[in-house]
């Protein structure tokens, strides 16, 4: 069983917990997530904050257990504070530039590549980087890596789309005889 999941988890100031019907609730001053609950996990709010705990001692029980618990910190965590990710560009004619809703890449292919921006995240551009912010984690986490899906860094010149402290491990090239 996780240990971290068998901590109560603190909720902080401005935030607010519920479980109704099975779906967590969590509101704070970013926006409100919900996520739809376990049928082998219980999710308890009370003074101490919120516990979550197995409903039976299958393994399938306890191998969500950790998941739950960790779904409900990245909750708390994303409606207080928020999350970001940055990705960098590198290569020559590679750009990118956002247009309302719209991320609008030249990523070297015949034509040009446009994503569409989900709602409730942030996305700027500063000199080849590209910052995602948003309060739902897997959905910035998601969209970064759809955004470097386009074009992973290659391993000999190192061009395409990486994340900021991802390092890339270059080969050698062909050698003159």
């Amino acid at each position: 069983m996780s240990r971290l999941a068998k901590q109560p988890i603190m909720i902080p100031a401005k935030t607010e917990v519920s479980v109704q019907n099975g779906e967590i609730k969590v509101k704070g001053p970013k926006g409100t997530l919900t996520r739809a609950g376990h049928t082998l996990v219980s999710v308890a709010v009370g003074e101490g904050g919120v516990q979550v705990a197995t409903k039976s001692e299958s393994i399938e029980a306890r191998a969500a257990l950790g998941s739950y618990a960790s779904h409900v910190r990245n909750m708390i965590e994303g409606v207080n504070s928020g999350f970001v990710k940055k990705l960098l560009i590198e290569g020559v004619g590679y750009k990118w530039d956002v247009a309302g809703k719209n991320l609008n890449l030249s990523l070297g292919f015949s034509h040009p590549v446009k994503m569409t921006i989900p709602e409730g995240l942030a996305v700027t551009i500063d000199k080849g980087a590209l910052s995602i912010a948003g309060f739902d984690k897997e959905l910035v986490g998601q969209f970064a890596a759809n955004v470097r899906e386009l074009k992973k860094p290659e391993p000999y010149k190192g061009k395409g789309i990486r994340y900021d402290k991802e390092v890339v491990r270059r080969k050698q090239g062909k050698k003159a005889a």
